[in-house]
């Protein structure tokens, strides 16, 4: 683990995927990540992307968790043959792999879903690894040692880091509020979010949109250590949105903040 100053908490990203070298898809991970940690007095201290390659991913996880408190990886936990994370992490622990029942029931319980062997893969979890929740839509991330494994995917990688603030330990003590958005998409609410944003650099402001029987929406995550600079930045965000057209919009408590 890092050694730096008393009660400073380091962590270091491990963007994993070819794509993302190539310049065919564009990373935006690294920015909530980092701001995501920010929040929880965590500081983001490297950051490195790896292609998919097993002695790479290998190598460059075993360098970041033996160096900072904890290493987030995003990226390579799908269900195609390129997706090699799990294999990668369980061989830096020196564990083996198994499909965690969980998840395997997760699949079984989707509609029209075959559980064939490509997705069988999205199942696997190191021998030791804990579940980490998935908010969004697909199989959970894991998470094993110092190391959080999550998704590549923008939008469910933001929703399983809700899960992974909890588990940090060392860090401030952060307050989140929710304001909850239906029957708009998130074409409406980003520019009323990012104005917001950018007013409160010191909160971390998320967006986790919801589809389901009862309609669609975004749950707004706001996160911060100052009670009263939340309490403002919610108002201000519900009145930017009502702004903007945006009716149906309230904060609701939390379930677990």
């Amino acid at each position: 683990m890092a050694s730096g100053e008393e009660k400073r908490v380091t962590a270091a990203v491990l963007i994993i995927g070819d794509e993302i070298l190539s310049g065919r898809t564009q990373d935006t991970n690294l920015r909530d990540i980092a701001r995501y940690l920010g929040v929880h007095g965590v500081d983001l201290a490297e950051a490195r992307t790896v292609p998919d390659v097993h002695e790479e991913i290998v190598d460059a996880l075993n360098a970041l968790r033996s160096r900072y408190d904890y290493v987030i990886t995003t990226g390579g936990i799908g269900p195609t043959h390129d997706d090699i994370t799990a294999d990668a992490v369980a061989a830096a622990f020196g564990v083996e792999l198994y499909e965690h029942p969980e998840i395997i029931a997760l699949l079984k319980a989707r509609p029209g879903m075959e559980l064939n062997a490509a997705r069988r893969r999205m199942a696997r979890v190191p021998v030791g690894g804990e579940l980490v929740k998935n908010a969004v839509q697909g199989p959970p991330g894991f998470t094993i040692g110092n190391v959080f494994v999550l998704a590549g995917v923008p939008a469910i990688m933001r929703g399983m880091l809700e899960d992974v603030g909890p588990r940090l330990k060392g860090g401030a003590v952060t307050i989140a509020r929710t304001v909850r958005v239906e029957g708009s998409g998130e074409g409406i609410i980003a520019a009323p979010l990012e104005a917001v944003a950018k007013a409160h650099p010191s909160m971390s402001l998320g967006s986790y949109p919801f589809f389901g029987a009862e309609g669609y929406g975004s749950n707004l995550v706001l996160r911060g250590r100052d009670a009263q600079e939340l309490a403002v930045t919610v108002e201000e965000l519900i009145a930017a949105l009502k702004a903007e057209g945006v009716e149906n919009v309230r904060e609701v408590v939390a379930a677990n903040n």
